[in-house]
């Protein structure tokens, strides 16, 4: 996965979260159910590592606001 920037985490209340499913569905499935409750930056794909199992996913998250 490619570094985190500062700026994405500049504030309290700002997440980064990463992913690590077995596959595609799972993944976002998950991501699904944390914009359901945040304000969320989705991941439009998710990343595989050569050699490794699964995928993964990074988005970002909003605590200060909910969706709704």
């Amino acid at each position: 996965m490619k570094p985190i920037i500062e700026a994405h985490l500049a504030q309290p209340g700002l997440v980064v979260v990463e992913i690590a499913a077995a596959d595609d569905a799972t993944a976002f499935a998950f991501q699904d159910q944390l914009a359901a409750r945040w304000a969320t930056a989705p991941a439009e794909r998710t990343t595989r590592n050569p050699g490794e199992p699964g995928v993964r996913l990074r988005c970002y998250l909003d605590l200060r606001q909910s969706p709704h």
